[in-house]
């Protein structure tokens, strides 16, 4: 999809600012909808899980079928750009006069920093928000895999994302074929290591939990498994690559690339079976319910294309959605910021709504949350603007 041709280290074209923005307006859309689902989760008390071979969720109406549906597009959006923001990272510190050992040692610092969080700010803040409902009042559709005591140690998406940007800052001198070949590979082993379990209700060993098994054992808990958010990382970094080596033929070829995701997406469902890690449901509903924990190769190919779609059109995106002042903009410049404190934000609200609330609720709720982190993040982007480039905060 990507030209293979350019070197890890042709940092030779900077993207203009325009660009830049576009992919701040990007990332900021998939903050917004990541809250939308966060918002159902922990204010309506009403949720979905796709787990591999576990009986996949029914949904009473369309409204939260298409809440949930559309907040798919979030993680792996969210995967795919921080590759491209690794590779316009490396190219912007190099710029800077960075050697590659100095810029391996910062992605692997902020990789650690993500699984940290991971542990100590966001696992507490799904306790508060979990924990907190009455007895009863929380739905969920759809049955999680695994089984044994009750969890105690969560394994997200920070530390998905955090093992990855360690592994690439290992890898940031590989030929983009070798990235593609590996990011393919990672979602082909992930779909064979899920298909020699023995069920959903096994109690896999715990490393291969955090490889690829979604599920848990006992009290080891993992929701995004490495191998698969790896790959989806790595065609971010081809992504990155191609923008710095000739942005217009990237953005054509991701408009091609969204199309053939799209139609593989469509046979892999209408086949059944390889590519879905799950039975196919009936219905258009069903149709369109796919596995994401972990990520089946259906999963990826149609919510990568929605992104990959949106990738194409950033050229095209009129001036207002991305200046600076766009709160979509805003929160995109501080994703990581955004995504810790919606969810406290989200799960001390959901203290007012312990027995749940209606669509109008929540939507409501969510709206507030948004316009409260804007108001946040405005400040927070200034207090940034404040620090050093190696400060702590930036990693933020």
């Amino acid at each position: 999809m990507i030209n293979t041709a350019v070197s890890p280290h042709d940092f030779s074209v900077k993207l203009p600012p325009a660009r830049l923005s576009a992919l701040d307006f990007h990332r900021g859309l998939i903050m917004a909808l990541m809250a939308l689902d966060h918002a159902s989760m922990l204010v309506a008390r009403r949720h979905a899980q796709e787990y591999w071979g576990a009986a996949l969720p029914v949904f009473p109406d369309s409204f939260w079928f298409m809440v949930r549906w559309l907040t798919h597009v979030c993680a792996p959006g969210f995967a795919m750009l921080m590759g491209v923001g690794i590779v316009l990272l490396v190219e912007a510190r190099v710029r800077k006069g960075w050697d590659m050992t100095h810029v391996r040692r910062y992605l692997i610092n902020r990789g650690m920093l993500l699984v940290v969080l991971q542990l100590l700010v966001e696992d507490p803040a799904w306790i508060l928000g979990i924990f907190s409902a009455h007895p009863g009042a929380a739905i969920t559709w759809g049955d999680m895999a695994g089984g044994g005591s009750d969890v105690r140690l969560h394994l997200g998406v920070l530390f998905s994302l955090g093992m990855s940007m360690m592994v690439w800052a290992l890898m940031l001198e590989l030929p983009s074929w070798t990235i593609a070949l590996l990011s393919t590979l990672t979602l082909i082993v992930t779909e064979y290591l899920v298909s020699i379990q023995p069920g959903p209700g096994a109690l896999v060993a715990p490393w291969l939990r955090v490889l690829a098994v979604a599920g848990h054992t006992n009290a080891w808990d993992v929701a995004y498994p490495v191998l698969p958010w790896l790959g989806v990382s790595g065609l971010g970094v081809l992504i990155g690559r191609g923008l710095l080596h000739d942005q217009q033929a990237t953005q054509r070829s991701a408009l091609w690339a969204a199309v053939g995701l799209a139609l593989l997406f469509i046979v892999l469902r209408a086949a059944g079976g390889l590519g879905n890690l799950n039975s196919v449901p009936p219905g258009l509903a069903g149709f369109f319910t796919v596995v994401k924990y972990p990520p089946s190769i259906a999963f990826v190919a149609v919510t990568l294309s929605l992104n990959l779609a949106l990738l194409a059109q950033w050229s095209r995106l009129p001036g207002w959605m991305t200046h600076a002042h766009n709160p979509l903009v805003t929160f995109g410049r501080c994703a990581l910021m955004f995504y810790l404190v919606h969810l406290w934000l989200f799960a001390a609200m959901g203290l007012m709504f312990r027995g749940g609330a209606g669509p109008a609720t929540m939507l409501l709720a969510w709206i507030t949350g948004l316009v409260l982190m804007w108001l946040f993040c405005r400040w927070y982007l200034r207090f940034r603007s404040t620090r050093r480039v190696n400060s702590m905060w930036q990693f933020f």
